[in-house]
């Protein structure tokens, strides 16, 4: 028997009957794109993720664009974020005329390095080209970046932060989501997520109403929204007002009737994943593999189970003569990407992000995940002689 990397037919097991049952409501009423489903996932994620308000969109990219464009984020504003991350995070930077500044990541957690983000700050300061503005936080592999120390570092030079959640949804740092500290935290959706649909979708979410308009408006072609109509009279729909140069970003009714019989049983798979990440690592103890740390106090969602080894390369060469799947993430940090490579990085380099990007091996990780399975994949690792 093949052994998946990500197994979704568990899960889609589990509740096939509910997903047929809500994708069947859709097809009934026919309102397919921003139907009833997508108001009440709308509502049912800002309740779990511990906040006021969330807004849905068309994928996770979008997610992180949405709050920047609201902000009036252009040119001559720096956006911090790291380089070890998937090429959304510094990709929708570029889109608002704004200039992505990279900073390193911390050799533990692989998650955004405050000391070395307030330095980078310093440093675009006194060089005095672009104005600080934005941090973008990356929860990376599932687990929450170390938002106390971020947020002082922000509130210090007055930027905004974002919490891009994308693989850390539902993580919390001493029992608060991220958005106890980021102006927004922004997810993805992707099949492959820990919370993910059966297409492509994202949400913001936020705490602030006029923001989360302004966002409303934004991925609805720059649609008139409720303080755009202070004070004037518009008689047809909204839509046809357009008050903001927007994009297209609307969430599909099919995908928020999938996504609110997910998250019915997110918390428990939290916990299910939590017990597959803990046989790893117990089965793991005392190898050359090292296996990953938590921040204290942080709770990980576990989108990817991360190790490092020296001889990496070697060592997922041998795991696929055993049948075991693995991944690399990231195998070329975005601050060497010919795209990204002329835009600036804090002082020093970025030499932790470097060597991770050379020791990282993603193993097969779901909250599915036979333990006779995994023990197959832990002897497999513990095989491995180079």
């Amino acid at each position: 028997m093949s052994i998946a990397f990500i197994d979704l037919a568990a899960q889609q097991r589990r509740i096939r009957d509910k997903i047929d049952a809500g994708i069947a409501r859709v097809l009934d009423h026919g309102a397919y794109v921003m139907g009833p489903e997508v108001r009440e996932f709308e509502k049912q994620l800002a309740e779990f993720g511990q906040a006021p308000l969330a807004l849905s969109c068309a994928n996770g990219t979008d997610a992180i664009a949405l709050p920047l464009m609201a902000w009036g984020i252009g040119e001559g504003d720096a956006v911090f974020c790291p380089s070890f991350t998937f090429a959304a995070t510094p990709e929708v930077v570029p889109w608002t005329g704004a200039t992505p500044v990279f900073v390193d990541v911390l050799p533990d957690t692989y998650c955004l390095d405050p000391a070395h983000l307030e330095i980078s700050i310093r440093a675009i300061q006194d060089e005095g080209r672009l104005r600080p503005a934005v941090v973008i936080a990356v929860d990376l592999f599932g687990q929450p970046a170390d938002y106390p120390a971020i947020k002082a570092v922000c509130d210090k030079y007055g930027l905004k932060l974002i919490s891009d959640s994308a693989q850390g949804f539902g993580c919390t740092l001493n029992g608060h989501h991220p958005i106890h500290w980021a102006d927004v935290a922004t997810t993805s959706f992707f099949p492959a997520k820990p919370l993910g649909c059966y297409g492509d979708g994202g949400a913001v979410i936020a705490k602030d109403q006029d923001l989360w308009d302004l966002m409303d408006s934004y991925r609805v072609h720059g649609k008139a929204v409720a303080p755009d109509l202070v004070g004037r009279t518009f008689e047809h729909e909204t839509k046809y007002l357009n008050t903001r140069i927007g994009m297209n970003s609307r969430l599909d009714s099919i995908q928020a009737a999938i996504l609110i019989e997910k998250l019915a049983i997110f918390p428990e798979e939290i916990e299910m994943r939590q017990v597959v990440a803990n046989r790893y690592a117990e089965g793991l103890a005392g190898t050359p593999t090292r296996t990953p740390a938590v921040i204290d106090g942080g709770v990980s969602v576990w989108a990817q189970y991360v190790v490092e080894h020296p001889n990496r390369d070697a060592l997922a060469a041998h795991l696929k003569t055993q049948g075991v799947p693995t991944a690399v993430y990231y195998p070329v940090p975005m601050h060497v990407q010919a795209p990204y490579a002329h835009f600036p990085q804090g002082p020093g380099g970025l030499p932790m992000t470097e060597a991770a990007a050379e020791k990282v091996l993603a193993l097969p990780m779901h909250p599915y995940m036979d333990e006779a399975v995994q023990q197959q994949i832990i002897e497999a690792v513990k095989g491995f002689n180079g």
